[in-house]
């Protein structure tokens, strides 16, 4: 008995020694502080070390380098060492030992590491992972699942598996990182349903932390980005948090929000400001390519002058270190910034030919739809890359890569079209949507009127009546509006609007019962492309909108009010529809233009507008809006500031955009004034002239009548002061085209409709005379014109 009682004594006194040991052991792996210390100490203790030494050890190597910059880790140096070769043995060896985190650690370490995905060991690591999967803790199964998605194991089984057990767990997640990893590592298998309650989730978590950090908010982002779903009140949020961090934003987080914005069509103008200033500040400390390409792309579009011409000398002088995918980014930023510097895009194109066979083939296309649209003339370019995409052509199965090409090719300098153009897009055609459909047509028109096409004219004309069946079958068989309205939104052109247009409204009509607050918006965008005012489908808008008014974001609200403005339609309870909510500065202007537009003013809306703070302010945001959009909000301004002057004398808002006005009627840079007489407010008609009270007209010289200065006015009242002669008359003359009417009707759109009514306020008697009256048979004669100018004249007899 006493002896065994010794032997016990002597076993345990043994096994604390070992664990003693094994923990110092430990102690000193944690403890390493460079790479060859840990490799030394793992040397000259093989056969000591246990799962959790080797688990222990790779972590501390994956730690050692995270806190290196990238231009001075040593990768390549600790996967050729022969200590790392022994930690991946012992570690494949005893991975069914290993804890649950221990295995996630593990594989997450080693890729970080860089070693390659197809390893036995990260193989037998995820083998392992997905035995225990059901029992892994939530941080750990969402570290697994981004693992998975490194490795590009993006539509796996595991992953779906992992998604299963996301969606029964999900109300339990109160963690936003572990949430936000896991969104975006199933975010390719996931339902539209289950896509929802991850969106709702993320909403909840974010709004119930006070701070949450930079990533977690991008990889949401990102997670809507690989969902292809811009859901502005998430992104809000997100971007809140982006601005929260700005001063830990650097040049790398600044473009991949940029970029991941702009793959979501969403834009702030306050990131905007912000960026700037940051990137402003800095602009010295990018000097090498990779950086310098990331401050291009994200300040270029948005640089004053000045520095937007450093940009670019730096560019040209750095050209020759830009790696194929840095020149894309370049020649892609030029093409936004409307660049019209011919020595660096002499550059760009010169040095393209070393990099052309290193771009994948949509890479190609838009390479050469960069070039195209950036008025390059390297013709021997052309001919490279027309080749390469002919090979490419030749090679492709895939419809939308082969409609891509042919599209493209289209645009090239060309006398003649190949025969493998014209095959390649008859093969194609059955198993084309309608994008794909809409780049072929656009090709085959263009070949047509140019006469390019070397086989028989019929040829050409029986491929478009083949596409055009093509295209009607797709919408007659379309039984989702969700999905019809996906493809719609690249569907444009020629071919659209003279073809397409009249089928794909009654397939809109027979799917009307499927418009839902999830798609109003896309479907108010497509009305909008299509310019057709149906009444009944404007009333289902209108009436999902109104029924869901607290689910529909404000400013898609705005864009369903567009379109209501547009084409010219009152919504059957305008009031309800119409109310003012938190917007950024410019949007407010376009939302108070498109209600005055309505007759609409809503006095909280209109005082909130024009007042020295806020027109500072949207100065301000102007800076670093695009070209387009700045222009577009400069011009609703000035059509609001005209129209409130008009219409609402009694808020003594005064006109101040004479100066504007004058500017741009100079540089004819807006369609909106290029038209035959100006006057007040620079209100604009075709023709105009004044009637004495016998009905004939007066000399606006011989009585000194004013023409339009109206600097300093406030309202048509100062306007009526200026009296004509006793019984004159002022006329103006109104011709009105297409754009003067919806498609397919008669119905004025709203931008006409406000013209005549701010006209006849300023005391005007407006004829009108649309287009299909006055080029249609009835008046093909001298006589029949004046018989109709005076019946539309009715008291201006004696004029005409």
């Amino acid at each position: 008995m006493l002896c065994w009682r010794q032997v016990c004594s002597f076993t345990q006194i043994y096994r604390q020694a070992r664990t003693l040991s094994s923990d110092l052991l430990l102690s000193q792996i944690n403890g390493c502080s460079h790479e060859d210390e840990l490799f030394g100490l793992v040397g000259r203790n093989k056969a000591r070390l246990s799962e959790k030494h080797v688990g222990s050890a790779l972590n501390v190597l994956w730690q050692l380098q995270k806190k290196k910059p990238l231009s001075l880790r040593t990768s390549n140096y600790i996967r050729n060492h022969s200590q790392f070769l022994t930690l991946r043995i012992l570690a494949e060896n005893k991975v069914e030992h290993m804890e649950n985190d221990v295995v996630v650690d593990t594989l997450y370490n080693i890729l970080r590491l860089n070693v390659e995905d197809h390893d036995s060991l990260a193989e037998a690591l995820v083998t392992e992972g997905w035995k225990r999967l059901e029992r892994l803790s939530l941080p750990a199964l969402s570290k697994f699942a981004l693992c998975l998605y490194k490795q590009h194991m993006h539509f796996s089984p595991l992953l779906g598996k992992i998604a299963h057990i996301v969606d029964t767990k999900l109300d339990s997640i109160q963690d936003i990182r572990v949430l936000s990893v896991l969104m975006i590592s199933i975010s390719d298998v996931v339902s539209q349903s289950f896509r929802d309650r991850l969106i709702q989730k993320a909403e909840q978590l974010l709004g119930a932390e006070s701070e949450v950090h930079f990533n977690y908010a991008r990889r949401i982002a990102l997670f809507l980005q690989n969902i292809k779903l811009p859901h502005r009140p998430l992104l809000e949020k997100c971007n809140k948090i982006f601005l929260k961090s700005a001063c830990h934003l650097d040049i790398h987080n600044i473009s991949l929000i940029f970029g991941l914005y702009e793959q979501l069509d969403f834009d702030n103008a306050e990131f905007r400001l912000v960026a700037k200033q940051l990137l402003s500040k800095s602009i010295d400390d990018y000097n090498d390519p990779e950086t310098f390409t990331k401050l291009f792309f994200a300040l270029g579009p948005m640089a004053e002058p000045a520095v937007r011409e450093r940009l670019l000398a730096t560019a040209v002088s750095m050209a020759e270190e830009f790696s194929s995918y840095q020149v894309l980014v370049i020649l892609k930023t030029m093409q936004k910034m409307k660049c019209k510097n011919s020595h660096l895009l002499q550059k760009m194109a010169s040095i393209l030919h070393k990099h052309l066979d290193n771009y994948h083939t949509l890479q190609l296309v838009r390479l050469t739809q960069y070039l195209v649209l950036l008025h390059c003339h390297d013709l021997e370019l052309f001919d490279k890359l027309k080749k390469l995409l002919f090979g490419f052509l030749k090679s492709s199965v895939v419809p939308a890569d082969i409609a891509a090409i042919i599209r493209v090719v289209a645009m090239l300098p060309s006398t003649q079209v190949e025969e493998i153009l014209v095959t390649k897009a008859a093969a194609v055609l059955p198993q084309c949507r309608l994008p794909c459909l809409n780049c072929i047509a656009a090709a085959l028109v263009k070949w047509s009127h140019l006469g390019q096409l070397q086989s028989p004219p019929e040829r050409g004309a029986r491929l478009l009546q083949e596409l055009n069946r093509c295209a009607f079958a797709r919408l007659r068989g379309a039984g989702s509006l969700h999905l019809l309205l996906e493809e719609l939104a690249y569907v444009n052109g020629d071919w659209f609007e003279e073809v397409l247009c009249g089928e794909t409204m009654a397939a809109c009509q027979r799917l009307v019962d499927q418009v839902t607050f999830a798609n109003v918006l896309q479907f108010s965008f497509f009305l909008m492309k299509a310019n057709h005012r149906s009444v009944s489908l404007l009333d289902r808008i209108a009436s999902v909108t109104l029924q869901n008014i607290d689910k529909i974001h404000p400013l898609e609200i705005y864009f369903i009010l567009q379109l209501f403005s547009i084409l010219n339609y009152d919504p059957p309870q305008r009031k309800k529809v119409h109310f003012v909510c938190c917007f950024e500065t410019h949007h407010l202007v376009l939302l108070g233009h498109v209600l005055a537009v309505a007759g609409y003013f809503p006095p909280v809306l209109i005082k909130m507008i024009f007042n020295v703070p806020f027109l500072s302010k949207l100065d301000a945001e102007l800076e670093v809006l695009p070209d387009t959009s700045k222009q577009k909000v400069r011009l609703c301004l000035m059509k609001l500031n005209r129209a409130v002057c008009l219409e609402c004398p009694e808020f003594h808002i005064p006109w101040f955009h004479e100066r504007y006005c004058q500017h741009v009627l100079l540089t004819g840079n807006i369609l909106d004034f290029c038209c035959g007489f100006f006057f007040f407010f620079f209100s604009s008609t075709d023709f105009e002239c004044i009637l004495d009270e016998n009905k004939k007209p007066l000399s606006y010289m011989a009585q000194n009548i004013l023409l339009g200065d109206t600097e300093g006015m406030h309202s048509k009242h100062d306007i009526k002061d200026m009296a004509l002669p006793p019984g004159a008359q002022r006329i103006a003359l109104e011709f009105l085209d297409a754009k003067d009417f919806s498609k397919d009707s008669h119905h004025l759109k709203g931008e006409s409709a406000v013209k005549k009514r701010h006209l006849e306020m300023l005391g005007y008697r407006v004829v009108q005379i649309p287009h299909f009256e006055w080029n249609s048979m009835v008046l093909s004669t001298k006589e029949a014109q004046l018989e109709y100018l005076k019946k539309e004249g009715k008291s201006c007899d004696h004029f005409w």
